[in-house]
């Protein structure tokens, strides 16, 4: 007897059907427009710019280099420097002193937080700057009696750099003490008992045990304090710190070239800022590995991955059958690679 029935076709394997799907990214026609035109209206604003006399170049050009702005960069740096030390060290201490439980503790911090953090700086620098027409001299002795160990004139001791770095400082403190009291909070109060249930004192569960789990949450936020921090040095030209703001205003006080020098200022911010973003972006990974920011892959990143994928599909690999890489997955290796480094 002779089968008539059609021979049953063979199954194909899922690996075969997934390797002939030609699949095709979900097109966003929006975010193209949107992006050329935002181009079109950045190439224009940079080529008016660039055409325009009144920018005066060449003045640009010669006080971008010059010695009076270089001098002004030094201190600018080491103003930003030595206030974000001061306003950590002493925003550490009152952040510990507002979780402490001791009332008195606790209203000091508070009141040195509501102070600080409730008027501008731009006041607090000029108060600091002009501290002599409140009191002549500066003395430490005992309170009541005509006893004196120390007694200095006033303008001696607060020249304008010190008074820019104490404003900066200060108020630095009381915004940095609400990043750390939150960096404190955010570790779990199981990890203090069990410090104690071992016998250690509670400065070194603080030390040893809290602040470095408190490190995650206090030091992404703190990168942004600083670079916050140098552009606010600019504020103390108020009182001629002799920062870069201040040297800068001193040139075009003589030669009227207002917005040349401006630019000045600002192309060298810009350039600082930048330099300083690197290692925040670093530190913002870093600490924030095991979260879901650390599988977040940058728009660079992903323009990396994308070029990189395009290049694998056209090499011979790609010619031959071998699968090309995907440009998402190539970006997310990337990032995978630049943690385990870090680890």
């Amino acid at each position: 007897m002779i089968d008539t029935k059609p021979a049953a076709k063979t199954p194909r394997s899922a690996d075969t059907n997934a390797a002939e799907l030609d699949v095709v990214p979900v097109r966003h026609y929006g975010r193209w427009l949107a992006a050329m035109a935002s181009v079109a209206v950045l190439v224009g604003l940079v080529g008016s710019l660039a055409r325009n006399d009144n920018l005066r170049w060449d003045i640009v050009g010669d006080y971008l280099v010059a010695d009076l702005v270089f001098d002004g960069l030094v201190t600018t740096l080491w103003l930003t420097v030595a206030a974000m030390g001061l306003g950590l060290a002493l925003g550490t201490l009152i952040a510990v002193m507002r979780l402490s439980t001791s009332p008195v503790l606790y209203g000091l911090a508070t009141f040195f937080v509501w102070v600080f953090r409730g008027t501008p700086l731009l006041v607090q620098i000029i108060f600091w700057g002009y501290a002599a027409a409140l009191y002549k001299y500066v003395m430490i002795g005992i309170p009541f009696t005509d006893i004196t160990f120390f007694r200095a004139e006033t303008n001696s001791l607060l020249t304008p750099a010190v008074a820019a770095l104490l404003a900066l400082g200060l108020n630095e403190a009381a915004y940095a003490s609400e990043i750390v009291r939150a960096g404190i909070q955010s570790v779990d109060t199981g990890q203090t008992e069990a410090a104690h249930s071992l016998g250690m004192r509670p400065a070194l569960t603080m030390r040893r045990i809290v602040l470095p789990q408190a490190m995650r949450v206090i030091i992404p936020p703190m990168g942004n304090e600083t670079i916050n921090m140098l552009k606010m040095t600019a504020l103390v030209s108020v009182i001629s710190a002799h920062d870069l703001m201040s040297n800068i205003q001193e040139v075009y006080a003589q030669n009227y070239q207002v917005i040349p020098m401006l630019v000045v200022a600002s192309l060298w911010y810009l350039a600082l800022v930048s330099l300083l973003s690197v290692p925040q972006a670093w530190l913002e990974r870093r600490y924030g590995r095991g979260t879901s920011r650390a599988g977040h892959v940058s728009p660079l990143r992903r323009v990396l991955g994308s070029a990189a994928g395009l290049a694998a599909r056209k090499s011979p690999a790609s010619v031959h059958g071998e699968p090309a890489a995907d440009a998402t997955k190539t970006a997310v290796d990337g990032d995978t690679e630049d943690k385990e480094r870090d680890q």
